[in-house]
């Protein structure tokens, strides 16, 4: 009797995972649905807007097209490298997660134009990986932005007006924006039905591992 029970109770214990599993999700599904409902005054054409704004088709191009120009500056030219490799990593690891685990998508999800297969999948938030990355990307290698925006050179008197408004450097006041606009964005992808809560935290996540493995190998 006594060496049964430790094989009865194995079944019960990997029974119980899934259980949890689904209590998560449930919770989840709860919390989402409850803060997109209680969010819906909110403009949806500004929602939208964020949505635009962090989209990979929007973004991806941009780093393809500068770095060519960028090429007489080292810091301009790591600076618009690392952005190119950290949307290729995104592009990749969020593909490679949402095929694994194909969580669909909030059932309220509407208006939106699905062109890629893996855009059915809601785990976890492209947007929020791409745009956590570009701002934990940008304030880990702000050295490097200060060199690219030439804070120690000749200041023109705009950007003069603006840090003497700021009273800060105009890279400090360009990666508070990026990170105020990263969170915004996010957050719209619960707000529009696009993704659930964990969806959007755990893109948040991958998006600042993702930064923090393209400055380990570029070295910044």
């Amino acid at each position: 009797m006594g060496a049964d029970a430790p094989t009865s109770a194995a079944p019960s214990a990997v029974a119980a995972r899934p259980s949890i599993l689904r209590r998560l999700a449930a919770l989840d599904t709860a919390l989402s649905l409850r803060v997109h409902s209680f969010c819906r005054p909110v403009p949806r054409p500004f929602l939208k807007a964020l949505e635009i704004s962090g989209d990979g088709r929007f973004w991806f191009p941009i780093p393809i097209a500068l770095l060519p120009l960028s090429s007489a500056s080292a810091a301009a030219y790591s600076l618009v490298l690392g952005l190119l490799l950290g949307s290729l990593l995104d592009l990749l690891l969020v593909g490679l997660i949402k095929h694994l685990v194909r969580r669909p998508r909030p059932v309220y999800n509407k208006g939106m134009g699905l062109t890629f297969a893996l855009d059915h999948w809601s785990f976890p938030s492209g947007h929020s990986s791409r745009v956590f990355f570009i701002a934990a990307f940008l304030r880990l290698s702000s050295a490097s932005l200060r060199r690219v925006l030439l804070l120690d050179g000749p200041v023109s008197p705009a950007r003069r007006w603006i840090e003497d408004y700021y009273d800060g450097e105009l890279a400090e006041l360009l990666v508070w924006i990026v990170s105020i606009w990263s969170v915004a964005t996010s957050t719209s992808r619960v707000l529009l039905g696009r993704h659930f809560v964990l969806d959007v935290i755990a893109g948040a996540f991958l998006g600042v591992l993702e930064a923090l493995l393209v400055l380990y190998f570029l070295h910044l």
